[in-house]
């Protein structure tokens, strides 16, 4: 009896004195400057600490109502995880200047779930020489000044084939939902650039992406969140299986595409697309960087991933936005008429030419950013808004709120793309873009927002050029809901064309002409 007594006694005074020390090291070597206090934390539940406020469904909402409440930087915790959230644009201002480096990587780690298994995923990869090789090869090859202005005629091709549509169903006066078209707008768009010939439409290739990038868009809140949990309670998720499945569909669809690309590695073709790049790099044995093949696969997803729905979700919120302001239609619809004229299809060379569609669009995408939320890690400790940041803190930014903080933005609830059009210093223009955040900011912001910006504004040129759009109701609803990460509309938005020009048929003959010239 007296030995179990003496046992008990010593392994709980191993005990307390392992707690002790622990955290005494805690103290020593991991404690916040004594100046700068963690932020202020809104009331936590025990054990799972603020989980339970990032599973609304409206979280950019109920994240910026609780900002409002207890200020624009907050320290959260779910489980044993740290989190800071961001939403002021002073703060995301100064993160963004002073600190970019320091929050240069994603929060996702490389898991089963960053898509591919044995490869990082370009989105979620840290800021190493893997993120920066295909950095360098997307810039080169699809999304900077002379890759864009290389892959024109595959846009304008598309671009023509998008009115050819809505004019097709203008005829037949049918509805048209305006976020499925756009969809189908960006996806071929994407899959043509990414893939070129390799992508028929008689095998509906375009559309099985489209139907997985949809169910990879549900699943991305559910990825995010577990990223965000303790290894043990990942290994218990109830969305392997149904993630696992959408891969094994990705990957199947892509690895023959990959094998059609070989195939054909010697015959006369249009030039290269990004996928025969490569898989030049793949058989490289002196690349920069040695990828494999589930490294172009994982890429091709992210491009899909990011290219297609980022951007129509935009349009359909933007030509929304349009209908519930004549005015604004009005001012657009003239631009267009002056600098375009009516004979001719807007193309994206006319861009820089009408400043009022670029503020429109703008404006639409300040007040609904395609993804609300966005993610990044702490590298070290750093001193933000007056508060401590300790390293290894995930870093949520409400972008949402962010672009609609009062203190910075007039009257900024309200759609008024007059505010862009206004006359900026360099000083003034560089500290916007700081705060201005639709596609994140800083060295892992969206590296193809110019691309996004193509598509958004040619699109939205187009539907205003050529079309009245009928609506059965007053006002379009505005209400907002959220699909996996995504911010789209609760009621979709659903409007008949009616072809604007006095002969339709002359301008529709006149876009194929151009697209049967260019090839």
């Amino acid at each position: 009896m007296m030995t179990t007594i003496i046992l008990d006694f010593q392994k709980c005074f191993i005990f307390v004195f392992l707690c002790f020390f622990s955290l005494l090291c805690y103290t020593i070597f991991f404690r916040k400057p004594k100046d700068f206090p963690l932020p202020p934390s809104p009331p936590s539940l025990p054990i799972i600490g603020h989980l339970h406020l990032l599973l609304s469904v409206l979280i950019h909402r109920s994240l910026q109502k609780l900002s409002s409440k207890y200020g624009s930087i907050l320290y959260l915790r779910i489980f044993s995880c740290p989190i800071v959230l961001v939403s002021s644009a002073s703060v995301a201002h100064e993160i963004f200047r002073a600190h970019d480096v320091n929050f240069s990587s994603r929060g996702f780690p490389p898991t089963e779930a960053s898509l591919f298994a044995g490869s990082f995923s370009f989105i979620s990869s840290p800021n190493g020489d893997y993120w920066k090789f295909m950095k360098k090869v997307l810039v080169t090859n699809l999304v900077g000044a002379q890759a864009l202005k290389r892959s024109q005629r595959v846009r304008d091709d598309e671009l023509g084939r998008f009115y050819d549509n809505l004019l097709e169903k203008a005829e037949k006066k049918e509805t048209v939902e305006i976020f499925e078209e756009a969809m189908k707008f960006t996806t071929n768009n994407i899959c043509k650039l990414i893939m070129g010939r390799c992508c028929p439409e008689e095998e509906g290739v375009v559309e099985r992406f489209k139907g997985l990038v949809t169910e990879l868009e549900v699943l991305s809140k559910t990825i995010m969140l577990e990223s965000l949990l303790p290894p043990w309670l990942q290994v218990l998720s109830l969305f392997k299986k149904e993630v696992k499945v959408l891969l094994n569909s990705f990957n199947e669809l892509l690895e023959k595409i990959l094998e059609e690309h070989e195939e054909k590695d010697g015959e006369h073709h249009h030039g290269k697309d990004l996928m025969d790049v490569l898989l030049a790099a793949y058989g490289d044995e002196n690349a920069e960087y040695k990828i494999t093949r589930n490294h172009i696969k994982s890429f091709c997803v992210d491009l899909l991933f990011a290219g297609t729905t980022t951007p129509a979700l935009p349009i359909q919120w933007i030509l929304a936005e349009i209908i519930n302001c004549p005015k604004t239609l009005e001012r657009l619809r003239g631009e267009l008429d002056s600098v375009v004229g009516t004979t001719r299809l807007i193309q994206e060379t006319d861009l820089p030419n009408l400043p009022y569609l670029q503020a429109v669009v703008k404006e639409g995408l300040r007040l609904h950013p395609p993804e609300p939320i966005f993610e990044r890690f702490s590298q070290e400790g750093c001193r933000v808004g007056g508060f401590y940041v300790p390293e290894k803190t995930t870093l949520i930014v409400n972008a949402y709120a962010v672009m609609r903080d009062p203190n910075y933005w007039e009257d900024p609830d309200e759609f008024k793309p007059e505010r862009f059009l206004d006359t900026w210093k360099d000083e003034e223009i560089k500290e916007q873009a700081l705060k201005y955040i639709s596609f994140g900011s800083g060295r892992r912001s969206c590296p193809g927002e110019n691309l996004s910006h193509i598509f958004i504004g040619t699109a939205i040129g187009v539907m205003v050029q050529g079309f009245e759009w009928r609506f059965k109701e007053e006002k379009v609803n505005m209400e907002e809901t959220i699909v996996g990460l995504s911010l789209t509309m609760a009621h979709p938005l659903k409007l008949t064309p009616i072809a604007r020009t006095p002969n339709p048929l002359v301008l529709n003959l006149k876009s194929r002409f151009m697209t049967f010239q260019k090839h």
